[in-house]
């Protein structure tokens, strides 16, 4: 039988677990078939790889907990199923947790930031479970291995953006490291400049990217940590990959016109 496309169905409940669907799943047989194993261990290969078929047959049993969690039934089966949903999530999540460390590895192994990355890799790989197609004939790992790359590659822009917002002038960003700026006259007046930028009128930045720098970085009286590209794109209506192209061109016209030596008031 050819494999079908599933659709992504949302957990409707409180607290419910996303899944796909498949159409075998309303098959006469689908419970027997897609049982969670009662010999699961979420242990089993915490010092290895989970196999490829191991992965997308735990995947396939976990779509299924995680639709039966949303079907009419009593409050204790529901409970079952999700607690086999988790169950089988964890199982995978273990089992593959060795891509995180391959791909930060991959990205930076000498990065001081290696920690951090680690971290949010791994919440980038249950989600990599969660939304991961087990019919579509893809392997697990390569799917999940791209997601932690292009997260990465989020995260280390979201670092240079918080040192930048921190602690460097746009000045100094090319030139690598951060020169001693206690004897720099020119300091503040392109503090000056840069405040300039912003207010209403001031023709070199258009007012989306006025508006987008200061909520990235925090430049009103938000706390800081709440300027997300997904928060951002939330508040003005775009993608999270919008809220970054013009987030990079804004920026870029300020390190030009700053390179070129702050202009006259």
């Amino acid at each position: 039988m050819g494999t079908r496309k599933a659709r992504r169905k949302q957990g409707q409940a409180m607290g419910g677990p996303s899944y796909l669907f498949h159409p075998s799943f309303e098959e006469a047989d689908a419970e027997a078939r897609y049982q969670p194993l009662a010999d699961i261990s979420v242990h089993r290969y915490a010092g290895s790889h989970l196999p490829d078929s191991e992965t997308r047959d735990a995947t396939q049993r976990m779509h299924y907990a995680g639709y039966r969690v949303h079907q009419p039934c009593s409050v204790r089966e529901a409970e079952w199923w999700r607690r086999a949903y988790y169950r089988c999530r964890d199982h995978i999540v273990l089992g593959n947790h060795k891509l995180v460390y391959r791909a930060v590895s991959r990205w930076s192994s000498a990065s001081r930031f290696a920690d951090d990355m680690i971290g949010d890799c791994q919440v980038v790989l249950i989600q990599a479970v969660a939304a991961y197609n087990p019919w579509l004939g893809i392997r697990f790992s390569t799917y999940a291995f791209t997601c932690l790359m292009r997260a990465l590659s989020r995260l280390s822009q979201r670092q240079a953006a918080d040192r930048l917002a921190h602690s460097l002038p746009l000045d100094v960003l090319p030139d690598g490291e951060p020169r001693d700026l206690s004897q720099d006259e020119t300091f503040c007046s392109s503090l000056q400049w840069l405040d300039e930028c912003f207010r209403e009128g001031h023709p070199l930045l258009t007012e989306r990217e006025k508006t987008i720098l200061i909520r990235r970085f925090c430049l009103n009286d938000r706390p800081v940590g709440s300027g997300t590209l997904e928060d951002v794109g939330r508040e003005l209506g775009l993608s999270k990959e919008r809220v970054r192209q013009v987030q990079a061109n804004a920026l870029g016209k300020l390190r030009k016109v700053l390179l070129q030596g702050t202009p006259e008031s």
